[in-house]
């Protein structure tokens, strides 16, 4: 074949041929079919091109593995520069910072030491500082006039914004708000920056260069984050306003970094006037000259109380750490460093535990108390039901605990039981009903009771010293017991269960109540209290229908014996009746598989004894009468029916057979029923002792043809 290829050169050229430009498939097929002597050929050919294919395949999947891992190896020494770069960035802002404070600093003691060369200074430095007072008053007017003229065109904002001589602007411009979640644009917003405050307003589209009022922000409690770049999303930043935060684009790169800055360095004047004006009123002046008074003792009062005066003045507060008090207190809290606030708060509190309340004290006390509030507000957010319930009731311990620190122990303690409340309640409404009753009975007690030892643990834990709460526990524990009633009786009594399942599902409430106790909580008498009225109607309910089947089976009673055909089925009513209690029923049974006693009184005694056994597992105190008063309406039904009979059968052998069976019922049954009774109780009941000792327990004619029941 002409075509044939073999290894080596034949597969370079076969490459060279396949990856050259103008490579046409069809015409190569073509001729490949032309030249080929039979199919044998094209087989091979198809083999030689399927490795080539392979070969290239695995060639690329390395060159893909390579690049890749070039690509994640430069992509991690990226992050190492970006890393660097950001702290080398984060050291030079602080260097900035503290030679800027540092040349303050110094400049500010120059200006004490010579007053004359600091107003030089300031002169020199500031283009608009005044030489006179004329060009002074022009400058302040010059100002106030822009400011004026530009504030008219915000509507709204004429009587949120007062003048004051020393307030002018700084800088404004036009920027696009984006929310905080989604970053959509939300709308077109002008912001106007004077030296103490930030005006935000959105433009009128009806009205060319008119705003309307939007918000008001004071530089004191405002908190500027550069936004880092995430395309399509550039030349942002966000205002941390406490209890919100907004973001904003500006027009470029270069408008956002005039912003950052003038925000920065407005911020930074203010705070810089705000300690000078506190240094000031700290410095100690001399009181005014008294008048003249000829009384000998107003020299002595004067100087008593010149003293307190000077105890006043004393407080320092040109310290650091108090001047950055409130602004740290507003990073604080929006880097929700809950901790660290109180801790700031603390030290002030502690600075000022033996400090006279000054007037400039008393304005630092309402600068910090605005952001106590603000605090609570946060902590207080964190404990409501509309946050996150998952983590259980560590999840809360944080706020709680910083809550108690500033002196909210009753807020903290209200708020922490209504989050356990809408947790626990939110647990019991996520389970399925499904499959067995008692199933989901035991799925809901675990939950239900789980729950509420953990909150008790907790509670303890974070009010351990606030004995004045556990009242309030205990409270919200009988409450959230009523909660779980309401959805285990809706399962178990509203649904028509048995007797015996309701009985199980009420063992199982107790004996999860009864885990309480290890931290010394009790509430069985709780559950008790709360059951008592669907228990009472369980109890009622099954005790009629034991009467209804009582009465059917009496409308039928022929008065014969009981022939169970195997002894099988002897040995299993045998093992029935010697677990109701009755030990001595042998002497009841026949030849063969007979037993001398009637169906209708072996179905009474079967059914009696279920009942009680299934009532004294749902036994309290408060059922005692309920229970026994059932038991003597069940036993009255069938010792009433074996009297009627007596009187109304005339046939020997029947009438004898009855007598058996009364004294089955009055020396057998009755006796086991009482015995029972008084070890599930604990007492005994005199009725059934009454009941039994009578030997009729109801006179009839005894010309009566009806029994009287």
């Amino acid at each position: 074949m002409a075509l044939s290829l073999g290894e080596g050169g034949g597969g370079s050229r076969l490459r060279r041929q396949l990856e050259s430009g103008g490579f046409a498939a069809g015409e190569y097929v073509k001729q490949l079919s032309q030249q080929s002597d039979g199919d044998r050929d094209l087989q091979e050919h198809r083999q030689r091109i399927q490795a080539l294919s392979e070969e290239t395949a695995q060639s690329l999947k390395r060159n893909v593995y390579q690049n890749y891992r070039q690509f994640i190896e430069t992509a991690r020494e990226i992050s190492y520069l970006e890393s660097e770069m950001y702290q080398l960035s984060h050291i030079l802002t602080e260097q900035k910072g503290i030679m800027e404070a540092v040349t303050q600093a110094l400049l500010l003691q120059a200006d004490r030491d010579d007053p004359a060369l600091g107003a030089r200074r300031a002169a020199a430095a500031d283009p608009f500082l005044p030489l006179s007072a004329k060009e002074a008053a022009a400058s302040e007017e010059g100002r106030q006039r822009t400011l004026t003229t530009l504030l008219e065109k915000v509507e709204g904002c004429r009587d949120l914004l007062p003048e004051s001589p020393g307030k002018y602007l700084v800088y404004n411009g036009d920027l696009v708000e984006y929310d905080a979640d989604h970053m959509a644009q939300i709308q077109r917003v002008h912001a106007f920056l004077m030296n103490d405050c930030l005006l935000v307003a959105t433009a009128l589209p009806s009205r060319r260069g008119a705003y309307r009022y939007d918000a008001l922000y004071p530089l004191d409690g405002l908190a500027v984050v550069n936004v880092k770049d995430n395309p399509p999303m550039k030349d942002m930043f966000k205002l941390l306003m406490f209890p919100e935060s907004r973001i904003f684009q500006a027009e470029n790169a270069k408008i956002k970094k005039e912003w950052l800055e003038v925000l920065e360095e407005a911020k930074r004047s203010r705070a810089l006037s705000e300690k000078r004006r506190l240094e000031q009123e700290a410095l100690p002046r001399p009181p005014p000259a008294p008048p003249e008074s000829t009384n000998p003792f107003d020299g002595e009062e004067d100087e008593e109380e010149d003293e307190p005066s000077a105890e006043e003045e004393a407080v320092d507060l040109s310290l650091e750490w108090i001047q950055e008090l409130p602004e740290d207190l507003d990073v604080c809290i929006a880097q929700r460093d809950f901790e660290g606030a109180v801790d700031l708060l603390d030290k002030l509190n502690e600075y000022l535990a033996d400090k006279p309340a000054s007037q400039p004290v008393k304005e630092l006390r309402a600068r910090v108390d605005e952001r106590v509030r603000q605090l609570t507000d946060v902590l207080v957010f964190e404990l409501s039901p509309d946050r996150s319930l998952r983590g259980g009731p560590r999840a809360t311990r944080r706020a709680v605990s910083q809550l108690i620190r500033l002196g909210q122990s009753t807020k903290a303690c209200e708020l922490f039981l209504k989050n356990r409340a809408a947790a626990v309640q939110t647990a019991i409404r996520q389970l399925r009903i499904e499959g067995a009753t008692l199933l989901y009975i035991h799925k809901l007690c675990h939950v239900f009771f789980t729950s509420l030892l953990e909150t008790a643990r907790e509670f303890e834990t974070d009010f351990a010293g606030n004995n004045g709460c556990y009242s309030a526990f205990v409270v919200w524990a009988r409450s959230s017991m009523r909660m779980f009633v309401d959805a285990f009786s809706k399962q178990v009594f509203d649904s028509k269960e048995s007797l015996s399942t309701a009985a199980e599902c009420v063992k199982v409430a107790k004996e999860h109540c009864k885990q309480l106790s290890e931290i010394g909580l009790d509430l069985t008498f709780i559950i008790h209290a709360l059951l008592v009225k669907d228990i009472k109607g369980a109890l009622q309910s099954y005790k009629d229908i034991i009467i209804e089947a009582t009465k059917h089976r009496n409308s039928e009673e022929m008065w014969r014996k009981m022939n169970l055909m195997t002894p099988e089925a002897l040995g299993k009513l045998r093992e029935e009746m010697r677990s109701c209690g009755v030990g001595n029923f042998d002497q009841y049974t026949g030849d063969d598989c007979w037993v001398n006693l009637s169906y209708t009184v072996v179905a009474f005694t079967k059914q009696t004894m279920a009942f009680l056994e299934e009532a004294l597992k749902l036994y309290f105190p408060e059922l005692h009468m309920v229970l026994l008063e059932s038991l003597v309406e069940i036993i009255l039904v069938a010792v009433q029916h074996v009297d009627y009979s007596l009187r109304c059968e005339q046939d020997p052998e029947k009438k004898a057979f009855i007598r058996q069976n009364a004294s089955f019922l009055y020396e057998t049954v009755l006796p086991v029923v009482e015995k029972r009774f008084e070890e599930g109780v604990g007492k005994p009941a005199k009725q059934l002792q009454d009941l039994r000792n009578a030997s009729r327990l109801m006179r009839v004619n005894p010309e009566s043809t009806t029994s009287v029941v």
